[in-house]
């Protein structure tokens, strides 16, 4: 019967799969180089650019989405005059730089406002079509050559005069005044482009069109800055790939420059567009460059010496393992498979194999197998009458085959252990650079600055709301309502209080706690326990005025318009991927919303976190500043360092007096850096060596030495006179040939003891099977 397995697959493997984790270590180490910009700056410097695109392409779609409000709500009723109705869409202190409104029909401006809007390109007719959609925003060139912004919106206009253009022709203005008692107007404001808000000491940034010409730089110009970062062409180049990342997917980047004056530069770009890009930025072509000049580290010296060193020494030991486990189990094993099947040959009836008889059993080894050898020739010197059983002997246990296996998985844990724990370890403090924590401290910012400009936008947004609400109808209310909350999904809830605070109206969810009615505007943290924590902006419903016969309306009109903001919505926009866990935290440093699973109104997760927060709270009558560092930031030592920033929500505007900050920390082993990727590396390489060693003398344990004890206390049974257990052999292997030797030896010596006629059928029957499985 072909033998199926034993003792050489497992050795065969333990060799095979130590050497190829020795060459993983030298591959893997070895190609580790040290840079002197670590990739982690390069890749802190896109995802910046990437923060600052979203921020640029929010602002963008903020703006138009405010526009095409003003357009559908702020038409004054009972007047048509072009010049009031522009009016009344651009209110005192509107941000845009001029406006314009439009006659379709003719494409000629019939009032304007602000500064000259540039119109080269802009068909009014097409773009006043009402099946088209909303109308996309444009960037276009003014007459000064600066970029300006074109937000677009149409606007109904109620016909007050259906007299007011005597040129016209009699019957078709007669025709007009009787087919429709409005006419549609196109409304066209003209906004300065915002530079991109970058964060960091020495940051700059840059916002750039589809062909590459700057549009908006800051702190400095766009000049300066091309020339600073050292690649004029560089704005094009980005540009060039964020118009090719539309096809690849691949919406920002990072590039390094050359050394100068012993600094070195490194850019980031990104396109403003969306994950669907469906919104009304994605269409235009910007994109967003970051650049900081850092100071290049120090060289290293690469690890191939190290990783030839380590790889070298598991090959010797992968060896000598495998000539200790070859000629201390293999060699003899195969032996006494050899020498008992020659035996079971020589009892058989072939008189010219019981000469086999004759030949003494070598006894190779030691422990079991050497033990085995000596019981095989102990049974075959019986056979030939030399000399009776020998009597069971109790001797002192000596190691065996299994204390050499816990002796190689020794061998092995010796070169796996250090590398796992020890070697390559680099204190954090050395390892991550200063800029690597400026980068956090900056990203933070950003995020800090995210959340304020979300609420402040849900803060304008609502009380452009209020005045909708100030003296409408009942219904009138609930659809201004509805279609707010429509524009807000981040709105978990909108409704309106009178002056006791009573609820009026409400559209979304039930509301986790009202609000006592404030007085002005601004937003607000509602509660300070419970499951939910509750987060509301909330804006005055203007008076509309006396009513006839009534007292003063703000005795008979609504109050207050809330809309509280959802945490599933805080929670998106703390969350930046390559900022690791971050946490938005109240006045006391209890968690708001957070990137990762929290409780309402918990702790951070450390200590350390907490006091780094502590260091960003404003002096008496002070704005407070952001702080960083590396520390450990989770709930214990054993997790590790990070990388961790804190900073104010806002430092003015109508967050400036909650008192939140935002809060972040990214382990430091996560960061690109080649400290850690050598460590990462080193770890890897050990545990490969100990799964390898473990799994392949577990097998072997399992399938040779386990068996081969078992095997031997059977042969030294045999030899000392037990002819009643049966051997059966259960593997077929050495260690299952060897077994069914035996038995037909056991055979052949209750033969003997009967003599040369006895019955075969007169065997005693089995008293219990030696060699069942284990």
């Amino acid at each position: 019967m072909p033998m199926l397995g034993g003792v050489r697959p497992p050795i065969a493997a333990l060799l095979c799969g130590l050497l190829a984790v020795s060459a993983l270590t030298a591959l893997g180490l070895g190609t580790v180089h040290e840079q002197d910009v670590p990739q982690a700056l390069s890749d802190a410097e896109r995802q910046i650019a990437q923060d600052a695109a979203d921020s640029v392409g929010t602002s963008i779609n903020a703006s138009a989405r405010a526009v095409r409000r003003s357009a559908a709500s702020a038409t004054p009723a009972g007047s048509s005059k072009p010049a009031t109705v522009l009016r009344s869409l651009l209110p005192t202190g509107h941000p845009a730089a001029g406006g314009v409104l439009l006659d379709p029909r003719t494409g000629k401006p019939l009032a304007a406002s602000g500064e000259k809007v540039p119109l080269t390109g802009v068909d009014a007719k097409d773009l006043a079509r009402p099946d088209t959609g909303n109308i996309a925003p444009r960037v276009v060139t003014s007459g000064t050559g600066a970029p300006r912004l074109l937000l677009f919106a149409r606007v109904s206009v109620p016909v007050a005069d259906r007299k007011q253009d005597e040129n016209q022709d009699q019957a078709g203005d007669l025709r007009g005044d009787q087919d429709a008692e409005e006419r549609g107007l196109l409304f066209v404001v003209s906004e300065k482009v915002a530079a991109p808000a970058v964060y960091g000491a020495g940051r700059t940034g840059q916002l750039v069109d589809r062909n590459g010409k700057v549009c908006a730089s800051a702190p400095t110009t766009g000049a300066a800055l091309t020339a600073a970062t050292g690649h004029r062409a560089l704005p094009a180049a980005a540009a060039n790939a964020a118009n090719t990342s539309v096809h690849t997917g691949d919406v920002s980047g990072s590039v390094l420059g050359d050394g100068r004056n012993g600094l070195r530069r490194v850019t980031g770009w990104a396109s403003v567009v969306s994950e669907d890009g469906k919104d009304d930025a994605s269409g235009l072509g910007l994109t967003v460059l970051t650049a900081r000049e850092v100071p290049p580290a120090k060289a290293g010296a690469d690890h191939m010496w190290f990783a030839l060193v380590a790889a070298g020494a598991l090959v010797v030991i992968a060896v000598l393992v495998t000539l200790v486990l070859w000629g201390t189990m293999q060699r003899p094993l195969l032996r006494l498979h050899l020498s008992a099947a020659r035996l079971a040959r020589g009892v058989g009836e072939v008189p010219e194999e019981r000469a086999e008889l004759a030949r003494p059993v070598p006894v190779l080894g030691f422990g079991e197998p050497g033990r085995a050898g000596r019981a095989l020739e102990s049974i075959r010197r019986q056979l030939l009458g030399e000399t009776g059983p020998e009597p069971e002997q109790k001797v002192r246990r000596r190691p065996g085959v299994r204390a050499l296996v816990l002796v190689c998985a020794l061998v092995i844990a010796a070169w796996g252990v250090p590398l796992l724990f020890l070697l390559n370890r680099v204190p954090a403090a050395k390892a991550v650079p200063a800029a690597a924590v400026a980068d956090q401290q900056a990203r933070t910012e950003a995020a800090a600055d995210r959340v304020q400009r979300s609420l402040g936008g849900s803060r304008t947004d609502l009380a452009a709301a209020a005045s909708a609400l100030s003296g409408a109808s009942r219904e009138r209310a609930a659809e201004v309502l509805r279609r707010e909350r429509a524009d807000h999904p981040t709105f978990r809830s909108l409704y309106v209080l009178d002056r006791t605070g009573a609820l009026v109206q409400q559209v979304g969810k039930q509301p986790v706690r009202t609000l006592v009615p404030p007085t002005g505007e601004g937003i607000t943290q509602v509660n300070t326990s419970g499951k939910i924590p509750a987060i509301a902006a909330y804006a005055r419903i203007p008076a509309p005025g006396k009513a006839k016969g009534a007292k003063k309306a703000e005795d008979t009109a609504p109050a207050v318009v809330v809309a509280e903001i959802g945490v599933d919505a805080l929670d998106d926009l703390v969350s930046r991927p390559g900022l690791g866990s971050v946490w938005l935290t109240d006045e006391r440093h209890r968690v708001l919303a957070a990137s990762v699973g929290f409780e309402a109104f918990q702790s951070l997760p450390s200590r350390r976190l907490t006091r780094l927060v502590a260091k960003t709270d404003a002096a008496p009558g002070g704005a407070g500043k952001s702080a960083s560092g590396v520390l450990h930031a989770g709930t214990s030592p054993g997790e590790g360092l990070s990388v961790a920033a804190a900073a104010p929500l806002a430092q003015k505007g109508p967050a400036a007096g909650l008192g939140w900050r935002v809060v972040s920390a990214e382990p430091a082993a996560a960061l690109k850096l080649a400290a850690y990727q050598v460590q990462a590396r080193t770890m890897l390489a050990g545990l490969l060596a100990l799964t390898a060693g473990s799994a392949c003398l577990g097998w072997l344990h399992i399938v040779v030495v386990r068996p081969l004890r078992t095997l031997t206390g059977c042969a030294e049974r045999l030899a000392a006179g037990d002819r009643r257990t049966v051997l059966f052999p259960v593997h077929h292997d050495e260690c299952g040939s060897v077994t069914r030797s035996l038995e037909l030896l056991r055979q052949a010596l209750v033969e003997r003891d009967r003599g040369a006629g006895a019955d075969l059928a007169a065997v005693p029957a089995p008293s219990f099977q030696c060699g069942s499985a284990p």
